[in-house]
């Protein structure tokens, strides 16, 4: 699933093509709002929270849209072949003059007036992205968490917004702690958080992840040479792959 920092770059790159335009063409190919004609509106801004974008409109309304596991947007020229968005995949088009974005695969796709967003993002946790990300916060609804594993409450979007299985894994990695460390056992939480925060804020400059442990199964270890493992966390349905070292993550048990 996309995490906070491919949202935040989409954001961005929403922001420099559509932002302060006029649409030309909207196509939202969803149920709820298969109805909802957007043309004319202007594009007042795009902003991610969590893995959640906001795309909000002149009119006071706001475009909501989740990417859930398979999910992406492309921007095309507004003409182009790449614009026509005819495949069957396509969930959402939205249209300028001179730019397209068009969404695929979407997980979750709403229009509600902007005053109303928390209805669809309040149960959030603080997003790890924000300017002013309030640590404080974070850390009581860390807490509330009790003896549940620290790699569950790293994906907890009502913990923190925007971390997923990559910048779970990386920041226990740097932070040298077990995945399954019990929350109420992590001497320093906020310094993991604060760790995480900046792993995704190196990736929204860079346009990568650390690659120290995630999807490096079996290969060695960066610090120690021991090959990386992986496990879960989490219960079925809903669980989630969390690669971590042997070794430098060591069941302090």
């Amino acid at each position: 699933m996309p995490e906070g920092d491919i949202l935040r770059r989409t954001a961005d790159r929403f922001q420099r093509a559509i932002g302060g335009q006029v649409l030309v063409r909207s196509d939202l190919r969803w149920p709820t709002a298969a109805t909802v004609d957007l043309v004319g509106r202007t594009v007042l801004e795009t902003r991610s929270y969590g893995k959640h974008l906001l795309t909000r409109f002149d009119d006071g309304r706001t475009l909501h849209t989740h990417l859930r596991m398979e999910g992406y947007w492309r921007i095309a020229r507004t003409g182009s072949p790449e614009a026509s968005a005819r495949s069957p995949q396509v969930r959402a088009v939205l249209a300028t003059a001179d730019w397209t974005t068009v969404g695929y695969h979407l997980g979750m796709l709403d229009v509600v007036r902007t005053r109303d967003e928390r209805t669809l993002i309040g149960h959030l946790g603080p997003d790890m992205l924000a300017e002013a990300f309030d640590l404080d916060e974070a850390l009581r609804r860390w807490t509330d968490r009790g003896s549940t594993p620290a790699a569950e409450v790293l994906l907890d979007q009502t913990v923190t917004a925007g971390i997923g299985t990559i910048f779970a894994a990386e920041s226990l990695f740097a932070e040298r702690l077990w995945p399954w460390t019990p929350a109420d056992a992590v001497a320093e939480p906020g310094r993991l958080l604060s760790v995480a925060r900046r792993q995704l804020q190196r990736a929204v400059a860079d346009g990568r992840p650390p690659g120290h442990v995630h999807g490096r199964a079996r290969q060695p270890c960066h610090r120690c040479g021991r090959p990386i493992v992986v496990g879960q966390a989490r219960k079925p349905p809903m669980e989630r792959p969390i690669f971590y070292c042997p070794r430098c993550q060591a069941n302090p048990a």
